[in-house]
């Protein structure tokens, strides 16, 4: 780049900012990053522009996009962050330029196959937190000047926006996608009985961990999880995918809820000692309408008898899912579920608002929960806890409902 060219790379510059528009809105995120990157090189004049990210464990740079040395990226190029010019400027938290570096350990083999003799290179920073490196890099004898720096940093800048941006997009498409996927499809016919479910994301964080899961076992018996992992986003959607798939296996070899939700913890803890959810658990007997419950952190449910209204049931309530406890066992309490009643199983979400007390919630909830198909106590319930008053956090809920005798 030209000293003299200065001022007007900085008006090119400015046509960087057209990504974010609705005519690239289309793009997946590794695409959108690829128009970046070459709408970079061509305003900035250089021969390659690369962006590393870093990974989500801090120690590594990964090269993620680039123009100018797609070489780069098919050979999965990752590099630790105290090594090399990306990691130089990742250290020094602020935009470099280096000049006739040659065959400086400073370049990677990559860069050096190139032909790169010059390199500049900038943070990408969002809200704070840095997510990555912006590099660009001439081959020959043109250098950078400290003003040509400042430039990349504006690029880097802009870039870590949109990427922010258009990551922010992905992620809420593929928790929505995975959130959806999980739920259950066609819930199992348990005879007697009616049984329907609801899921609505937050009105303000989107798609969360919250999930509802209702499976036939072996014995004939029908499993029936309420649970809310900690968080939102994608990455609660994925700890919710695992702990679903999880306590389905376990469920398979324990008849016991309690039992099932011990070895749950354990394997929270073990191997995502980071994650926290509150699970329901219980296992409904057709043969003699009794079930059985056990509490892992989780809000009770409610049962309403038939000719009455909605109570919550009395279960003790052990402590949530990725708690490290003393290894004391977990408690269990049957429930005979009588001709003409329901019973209903929720998250948090449905009784919590910002400006109440969650009792208040409760006692909501209480007073519209009454006998009747599963499909109706749905529709009553959530027209009048939710489309009333919509929440910002995500809902699950599901009615199961016994037949009147006839």
């Amino acid at each position: 780049m030209h000293p003299s060219a200065d001022a007007s790379a900085e008006d090119r510059l400015r046509r960087i900012e057209p990504v974010t528009d609705t005519s690239l809105a289309h793009l997946d995120i590794n695409h959108l990053l690829r128009e970046i990157l070459a709408r970079v090189r061509d305003v900035l004049e250089v021969d390659i522009a690369t962006v590393l990210l870093l990974e989500s464990g801090g120690e590594e740079l990964i090269a993620t996009a680039a123009v100018g040395m797609d070489e780069h990226l098919q050979q999965g190029v990752r590099m630790p962050v105290d090594h090399g010019f990306a990691g130089t400027v990742l250290a020094g938290g602020s935009a470099l330029a280096f000049d006739d570096i040659g065959d400086s350990v400073l370049l990677s083999s990559a860069l050096q196959e190139r032909g790169i003799r010059s390199l500049a290179g900038a943070p990408m920073v969002v809200d704070g937190e840095t997510i990555g490196v912006l590099c660009v890099g001439v081959c020959g004898p043109r250098g950078f000047s400290d003003r040509d720096a400042q430039l990349v940093q504006i690029a880097a800048d802009r870039v870590a926006a949109t990427y922010q941006a258009g990551s922010s997009r992905a992620e809420r498409i593929a928790a929505t996608v995975l959130q959806h996927s999980l739920l259950p499809g066609k819930l199992p016919t348990i005879p007697d009985v009616s049984i329907d479910g609801r899921y609505v994301a937050g009105a303000d964080r989107g798609v969360g961990g919250d999930w509802y899961d209702v499976f036939e076992l072996p014995s004939g018996s029908i499993g029936i999880v309420m649970g809310d992992v900690a968080g939102h986003g994608l990455l609660a959607a994925v700890v919710m995918g695992r702990l679903r798939s999880a306590l389905r296996a376990y469920a398979l070899d324990e008849e016991d809820p309690a039992r099932v939700l011990h070895k749950l913890d354990r394997k929270v803890t073990h191997f995502e000692p980071d994650a926290m959810a509150t699970v329901a658990y219980s296992i409904y007997d057709p043969r003699t309408a009794r079930l059985t419950t056990s509490l892992a952190g989780h809000v009770p449910p409610v049962l309403a008898p038939a000719g009455g209204r909605g109570k919550l049931v009395q279960v003790p309530v052990d402590p949530p899912i990725g708690v490290q406890v003393s290894q004391r066992r977990r408690s269990t309490v049957d429930v005979d579920l009588a001709a003409g009643s329901t019973i209903c199983f929720f998250t948090d979400g449905l009784v919590e608002r910002r400006e109440q007390h969650i009792d208040a919630g409760f006692d909501a909830l209480c007073e519209v929960v009454a006998p009747g198909p599963a499909h109706e106590v749905c529709t009553a319930v959530m027209g009048e806890l939710v489309t009333a008053t919509p929440s910002t956090e995500d809902i699950a809920f599901l009615a199961l409902s016994r037949h009147e005798s006839q």
